[in-house]
């Protein structure tokens, strides 16, 4: 029998009430991994965590904590696995540092517990080692969180080195942008809101969705360009 891990350390500086907020966050975890489903006892249990709990995860209809546990894969198994450890000092902005760690980290529940508590800190994100205790093919990896205003991606080295191997096979593995020839300006790029204007606004197509798109009519006939690849 092998032990698989999912290995992440990793350092936040967060305003002080953030840091509270995430005390909480674990608080409620550990309330919830131990307790029963008597509603009255999780109504309690939620109202005892206070309002910036309440704020942060407001009660949904059905379940006092059905927004906390919308940050977990399973509802029925609401840990995240995590360390999360705080230096009550403060640096010269006011804000405290925060160490999250852990050798069985539930990933996407720590980033969408980041986005949800830690608005100060972003954009922001962290990385992730897969390991195994035994010489396993396909046993590890790794990845990462980013964290933005707009959200959480996540993506994995299994999946870049796929892409990498498909980069020599399929030309627009990472998509297609729509192009035409400005004599001002040089080429503009197609974004379904804006129309053709700068090439970090331009709408990126899978090869299905540009054969099916109807072009725009413009002066100078709007031609298919694909992605090159990521920097490195």
């Amino acid at each position: 029998m092998s032990n698989n891990y999912t290995k992440a350390s990793f350092l936040l500086l967060v305003q002080p009430d953030e840091a509270e907020l995430l005390q909480l966050a674990k608080d409620a975890s550990d309330m919830l991994e131990n307790h029963d489903d008597d509603a009255l006892g999780r109504q309690e249990a939620f109202d005892g965590l206070g309002p910036a709990f309440a704020a942060a995860f407001p009660a949904t209809a059905d379940d006092p904590f059905g927004s906390f546990l919308a940050l977990f894969d399973d509802a029925d198994f609401p840990v995240f696995s995590c360390r999360i450890d705080v230096d009550d000092t403060p640096d010269e902005a006011g804000k405290i540092q925060v160490f999250f760690h852990g050798d069985q980290v539930s990933v996407d529940a720590v980033a969408l517990l980041v986005f949800a508590t830690c608005k100060s800190a972003l954009p922001c994100g962290f990385e992730y080692a897969l390991d195994c205790d035994r010489l396993r093919p396909g046993e590890f990896g790794g990845g990462y969180a980013a964290i933005t205003a707009a959200g959480v991606s996540f993506g994995n080295s299994a999946r870049q080195l796929e892409r990498a191997l498909e980069r020599d096979q399929e030309e627009g593995v990472d998509g297609f942008v729509l192009t035409t020839r400005h004599p001002e300006y040089g080429l503009s790029f197609w974004n379904h809101e804006t129309g053709f204007g700068r090439l970090r606004d331009a709408t990126v197509f899978t090869e299905a969705e540009a054969a099916a798109f109807d072009k725009p009519i413009a002066a100078d006939e709007p031609e298919w360009l694909a992605m090159p690849a990521p920097l490195t």
